[in-house]
């Protein structure tokens, strides 16, 4: 490959250069035409010495490849990636397409050099810069098993009946503890999925919920039977204050992601095919996806396995016991 020559207009226009130019007029010339200040400054300096004509024989130093430039099959690799991922209805951006390189056992590129490819190729629109990340304080539990979160969204089987799907996570892990497609948001449905959790996990220290009549009917006046469940195994039940869901941010994050991923789902016919579309969910969502709250490359199942579970609250005395 010959080495690449400016146009002939360029290098005279170099070689030909007034001294008394405006500040800043050399660097703007070179982002025009595509040229180096060295080679800019090599044309001037021999002009001054062997005249302009003979300058303007010098080449320009710009490179022809960059050694750390992206190679084609990784570019290729990196779109495929994301096309399948968004096609399973998983998450598809940089994180989460540097993610699956990583854990295929490839160094991929920065997540900055994987949005440019994404831009570059059509398949994203750059959004308006948002708030960065680190800006935000959050609070989390300091170990697993301390507080658990659970809610409920709706969806529809194939024939629009709706249903509700029920999403159990652990504070400090973000780990998809159990799920559960039911006819309804009752108790007897929330009852069944933290049973579910417990014996698969442990027993929480606190528990907190939103003050929906099938989770904790408490500020409403009423007992319910999730949160006596709960007081007899010595959890601490508590609840957001009313009218103000970002208590249950989590949760709420958590169903956002469910969502993505059963609208590219065949629709369930019903709720034992939709319980195992949570299945396959969950276990993508624990083993897999690296979540963006926790530590760099980390997922919930390692960030629950990095930290020893806290230890699980005494159940109060039976007082018809004496």
């Amino acid at each position: 490959m010959s080495e690449y020559k400016p146009d002939i207009k360029v290098r005279l226009l170099v070689a030909a250069w007034p001294p008394d130019s405006p500040l800043g007029s050399v660097s703007m010339f070179c982002r025009e035409h595509g040229v180096s200040r060295s080679w800019f400054y090599k044309v001037r300096a021999a002009s001054m010495s062997v005249g302009q004509w003979p300058a303007m024989e010098l080449r320009s130093t710009k490179p022809h490849n960059s050694p750390s430039s992206t190679s084609e099959a990784m570019v290729k690799l990196a779109l495929e990636i994301r096309e399948g991922l968004e096609r399973g209805g998983f998450d598809h951006g940089p994180l989460s397409v540097r993610a699956k390189l990583r854990r295929m056992g490839l160094t991929p590129p920065s997540r900055a050099t994987l949005a440019r490819i994404f831009t570059r190729a059509g398949v994203v629109i750059p959004a308006p810069r948002k708030r960065p990340r680190s800006s935000y304080r959050r609070f989390v539990y300091p170990a697993p098993n301390c507080c658990w979160q659970i809610d409920a969204t709706e969806w529809s089987l194939s024939n629009g009946r709706k249903v509700a799907l029920f999403q159990l996570i652990d504070d400090h892990s973000r780990l998809a503890l159990a799920s559960l497609a039911a006819s309804g948001e009752t108790s007897e449905a929330a009852l069944q999925v933290v049973a579910t959790a417990i014996a698969r996990h442990g027993i929480p220290q606190k528990f907190l919920s939103d003050n929906d009549a099938a989770l904790n009917p408490t500020r409403r006046g009423r007992q319910g039977i999730l949160v006596n469940y709960l007081k007899t195994l010595g959890v601490e039940p508590i609840t957001g204050k009313p009218y103000k869901p970002t208590t249950q941010g989590k949760n709420e994050r958590i169903h956002q992601t469910l969502h993505k991923y059963l609208n590219r789902q065949a629709p369930a016919v019903s709720l034992d095919e939709l319980q195992e579309q949570l299945k396959t969910f969950d276990q993508y969502y624990n083993t897999e996806r690296e979540h963006q709250s926790l530590p760099p490359g980390t997922t919930p199942k390692e960030a629950w396995d990095a930290t020893p579970i806290a230890t699980a609250p005494v159940p109060p005395a039976d007082p018809h016991r004496a």
